[in-house]
């Protein structure tokens, strides 16, 4: 594993990157102007094997700005359109790990349409295990069916079961860190065909800690 400027690469071959989106951190450029994980990957890339000019990389799929964890990203078009199609088939495996306010059942797979402000709301489903409860809160791990903006925050949210530390769906305070965290990664190569799988557990903090997760 590497550090650059922060960011961990845990992953780099010819055709794709995998790396750990630190949270705040926005996944792509935006209106706030502050640096972004897609342009500090393509410095990675430049700077490590001496490209001229600037380095293709393909962003194939996003984590809202205050969520951290693994994300893979193409190094070539082919690797692009290939982990989107995975993804669209849903054979890209994603997996969240979240605390949220409440006791949640033992699984539950979530349906709930989700409002558009410029369209009809979009279908939208997710399953989830609680793994712990502790003070009030539970561990879950989550797992998308579907990849809409906010999914997991706003659908957890709509279930009585809001994300510690989420401000905008879930009530939390200030100073506190959204506990949600893409935890684990599972794709086919996009060239050689080896399932390739990649888990980060979340970083040791609050509400982090209350659980016994960090050697599962």
């Amino acid at each position: 594993m590497t550090v650059y400027r922060g960011v961990r690469v845990v992953f780099c071959d010819n055709h794709l990157l995998v790396a750990v989106k630190p949270p705040n951190l926005p996944a792509q450029a935006d209106a706030s102007g502050d640096t972004d994980m897609l342009t500090l990957m393509k410095a990675y890339v430049k700077e490590t094997y001496a490209k001229p000019g600037e380095a293709y990389l393909g962003l194939v799929h996003r984590l809202d700005r205050p969520v951290g964890g693994l994300m893979v990203f193409a190094r070539t078009s082919k690797a692009a359109a290939r982990l989107s199609e995975q993804i669209r088939r849903h054979a890209m495996v994603k997996e969240y790990a979240a605390v949220v306010r409440g006791g949640a059942p033992e699984e539950a797979r979530l349906e709930y349409p989700l409002d558009r402000p410029d369209g009809p709301p979009q279908a939208a489903a997710l399953t989830y295990a609680c793994l712990h409860r502790v003070e009030g809160l539970s561990l879950l791990s989550v797992r998308l069916e579907t990849g809409r903006k906010h999914q997991i925050r706003r659908q957890l949210s709509m279930a009585g079961l809001p994300i510690w530390g989420d401000a905008r769906y879930g009530g939390g305070r200030p100073g506190e860190q959204i506990a949600l965290w893409a935890e684990r990664l599972a794709f086919t190569h996009p060239t050689n065909g080896d399932v390739l799988t990649f888990h980060i557990p979340p970083p040791r903090t609050e509400p982090w800690v209350m659980f016994d997760i960090f050697d599962r």
